[in-house]
């Protein structure tokens, strides 16, 4: 069964005129339940993350600052977020939705958190719009626990994903993959165990090429036993925060690669939306509901 994780504090409202939507994290699960794809039985809600967990990828000085208050206003801007407890609340369940993802990944080959994919958060600190990282607390857990000895994090967000990098700099364990736009967010791109940037404008087809020409290299070289994939739509060429011009098939196709290649490898696989900005919000809902049906008709 494709378990997704969601809960309503996920879509925790912003003020009017805030740029992130939010409402996607609404709309998506309306959406596949509205359509057939998914079921009820098929989402489940996340409890609050323990901070014994949190702790395996950030900092204690950085999650006190986070659990009462103590970001300065320039770290506030600098995630993008307004700071109130309920988002603490929000991102504590995202993290532990990412978790429960890997473990159901491992049960039945695949898992989606419908949010998720915040790669920009550091061990010390967060910015554009992530206060935690994900993917770097799941694959410490997963290790922790002796649940995974190597894992891939394949990041195909627009934006070069630093906080990954960063946290698993010295970590041979787990190998970072960022295959991203080089004129864009973040300035400063922290060195993954591989970068492959590609310049404004990329259509499909480039797109498309360089990652088939490089995804299964490097799998067949780190040979991962879990992979983590983040699935971020801001690639679209409506996207506002992106710079690429790839289309809703391209972006499917793209996900389509990366399911199937970890579904004949036997590799399970756990993901996360990451971002999408697109003008029409029906532009974002489609191309994120893709990587669930495509996730829904590989595997089951």
């Amino acid at each position: 069964m494709l378990k997704i994780a969601w809960s309503e504090s996920f879509c925790y409202p912003l003020p009017e005129g805030h740029r992130f939507p939010m409402e996607k994290y609404q709309l998506i699960p309306e959406q596949l339940l509205y359509e057939g794809t998914i079921k009820l039985e098929n989402l489940f809600q996340p409890e609050e993350i323990r901070v014994e967990n949190i702790l395996t990828a950030h900092s204690p000085e950085y999650w006190d600052k986070l659990e009462n208050g103590k970001l300065t206003p320039k770290e506030i801007r600098k995630i993008g977020f307004p700071y109130t407890p309920m988002l603490i609340k929000r991102e504590r369940e995202i993290m532990q939705g990412t978790i429960e993802c890997a473990l159901h990944a491992l049960r039945y080959g695949v898992s989606i958190n419908v949010a998720g994919g915040t790669h920009h958060a550091y061990r010390n600190s967060g910015e554009g719009f992530c206060l935690m990282n994900d993917f770097a607390i799941a694959a410490c857990y997963l290790l922790k626990m002796k649940l995974a000895r190597k894992i891939m994090i394949i990041d195909l967000d627009v934006h070069q994903g630093n906080g990954t990098a960063s946290i698993f700099r010295n970590i041979p364990e787990v190998f970072t993959f960022s295959m991203h736009c080089s004129a864009n967010y973040p300035l400063v791109k922290e060195p993954s165990d591989l970068d492959v940037a590609l310049p404004p404008g990329t259509d499909d087809k480039v797109f498309l090429k360089t990652l088939y020409d490089t995804l299964p290299s490097i799998i067949e070289d780190f040979q991962p036993d879990f992979v983590c994939y983040l699935s971020g739509v801001d690639i679209l060429h409506t996207d506002k925060l992106g710079k690429f011009g790839c289309t809703l098939l391209g972006a499917k196709a793209r996900d389509e690669y990366v399911l199937n290649y970890c579904y004949k490898n036997q590799l399970p696989i756990a993901i996360a939306m990451g971002g999408g900005y697109s003008h029409r919000i029906k532009d974002i809902i489609e191309a994120h509901c893709n990587t669930f049906r495509l996730a829904q008709h590989i595997w089951f």
